[in-house]
């Protein structure tokens, strides 16, 4: 099928200053020559020990059309052998932001931004699933929340999409900022404020702030000028909601939605709230009120994390104006994301056992909700419930005692054992009770191979820990393994 045309050499032109070798029409923008699409146009970024212009070449062999790159960098007699364009500019990543905003400035879709501690993807994910029901809405792709993903994002998105959503993270304060100035949505979701990269912040407070910075620029229009503000939807039992409130407030917002799973325990009467929750081993079904409007739906995917996404999700939906009964049906369509709680059954000595992968990252509101998801699921037979915890990155001072709370944790829910890695779990290793300890290793590598030993018919086996833990290793093996044993079966069935 034809992709239609995204962008034209004479837009990219305007947009980015550049000059442009030959007339071309682009059908996508990529920045990796390994998930290019013939038709893209190749933006030749530069990153950590690695030049995308060393991959023009094999970016046009892939079928890009064009490429973004520094001027002089690539010889435009090159290129013309091939039948290719340049566009050459002086900075290649100032270049991406200019498309982006040109993108922003011709869409008259409604973008919704989201940003939170946790959640954001999925969030993002469950919310374009949800308004692509009533019209064409495009969604950024994985977890493209940062200084390049979302300029990438924006660049990416058609012109005649009904609905925009897009993740916006931050490592800093003024990160959010400089994104959210590109994105100008006119509604912002903060799923949840913990204490995730607080290394990099003195206090939880000063998180918030930074994640308030979502709220910049929503009341002014693409010309810059002052308009109505936008409407944020923000969690009613956060710590910092009143701070989240005033930091809206100042930037004249007075559309501000709260959520809850708890409408008690709330300060105030929360605008979107569940009344009746019933969570499952594979899914939840709720019922509450999105404004003046009731409603009950069932959710995809497991575990009261994932409620309270969905109804953040529902009031994005209300504010956007889409169909709200076609946006809670699609909610039971949803899917664990790889690595954000997708299920595995894989084949091990006397039968089967399921694999839970949470491997993405980590920090103690996630953690959490991962180890309580992971009580619920019903043992296989005589099968143990199993966490496998790596790492929680970038806690800072507050780093050991965190971890300890996990162990704490522990004592609420019914898991049977724990194996861990990483010098920081050590610590929560050592404060978990003697019966429901299984093993700590020092690195990921070094568990895989216990955790091949150590795994049961009937076992259920969560996996949980920072990216810088590199728990995915340890779901890969298993997976690999499950892969390699049913090759052998089926060399044994041939045999036979």
């Amino acid at each position: 099928m034809t992709r239609p045309i995204l962008w034209t050499d004479e837009q990219i032109s305007a947009a980015t200053q550049g000059q442009c070798s030959a007339p071309f029409a682009v059908s996508g923008v990529s920045i990796d020559t390994r998930s290019l699409e013939p038709g893209d146009l190749f933006v030749a970024l530069m990153g950590e020990g690695r030049d995308g212009h060393d991959f023009v070449d094999a970016a046009f062999a892939a079928g890009a059309s064009a490429a973004l790159v520094g001027r002089g960098r690539i010889d435009p007699k090159k290129a013309a052998d091939m039948q290719k364009a340049l566009v050459e500019v002086d900075d290649v990543q100032a270049a991406l932001e200019a498309l982006a905003h040109a993108a922003r400035a011709r869409s008259t879709a409604y973008i919704t931004a989201v940003t939170g501690s946790v959640g954001k993807t999925s969030v993002k994910e469950a919310l374009g699933l949800a308004l692509s029901k009533s019209g064409k809405t495009f969604a950024s792709e994985k977890s493209f929340n940062n200084h390049i993903g979302v300029p990438l994002s924006l660049a990416r998105m058609p012109q005649d999409c009904a609905y925009g959503v897009f993740e916006v993270g931050m490592n800093h304060a003024g990160e959010i900022d400089a994104l959210v100035r590109m994105v100008k949505p006119q509604c912002a979701i903060i799923t949840h404020i913990g204490t995730a990269h607080i290394e990099h912040f003195n206090s939880e407070a000063d998180i918030a702030r930074a994640k308030g910075e979502i709220f910049n620029d929503m009341a002014n229009d693409m010309a810059g000028n002052a308009v109505a503000g936008g409407t944020i939807i923000i969690p009613a039992d956060n710590p910092h909601i009143d701070l989240l409130v005033e930091l809206a407030e100042a930037q004249n917002i007075k559309d501000i939605r709260r959520f809850s799973t708890d409408e008690a325990g709330a300060s105030e009467p929360p605008h979107i709230v569940a009344s009746k929750i019933y969570l499952h081993e594979t899914c939840s079904c709720v019922s509450g009120r999105i404004g003046d409007a009731e409603v009950t739906f069932k959710i995809g995917t497991p575990g009261a994390h994932h409620v309270s996404n969905s109804l953040a999700v529902l009031g994005a939906v209300q504010a956007a104006g889409a169909d709200l009964a076609l946006a809670a049906l699609s909610l039971a369509e949803i899917e664990a994301l790889s690595g954000r709680g997708r299920r595995h059954v894989l084949d091990v000595a006397g039968g089967a056992c399921v694999l839970i992968d949470e491997s993405y990252n980590a920090n103690p509101v996630s953690m959490s909700a991962a180890i309580k998801s992971l009580g619920l699921v019903p043992r296989l037979g005589q099968g143990r419930r199993i966490a496998v915890l790596g790492d929680m990155a970038e806690l800072g001072a507050a780093s050991k005692d965190l971890h300890v709370d996990i162990a704490g944790l522990m004592g609420t829910v019914d898991i049977d054992l724990v194996f861990s890695c990483g010098p920081e779990m050590a610590h929560m290793f050592a404060h978990l009770p003697p019966d429901r300890r299984g093993i700590h290793a020092a690195s990921s590598d070094a568990l895989t191979n216990i955790l091949q030993a150590e795994i049961h018919a009937g076992d259920v086996v969560m996996v949980k820990g920072s990216h810088a833990s590199q728990m995915n290793r340890i779901v890969d093996a298993l997976l690999d393994a499950d892969i390699a044993r049913a090759g052998q079966h089926e060399e044994q069935r041939d045999a036979v």
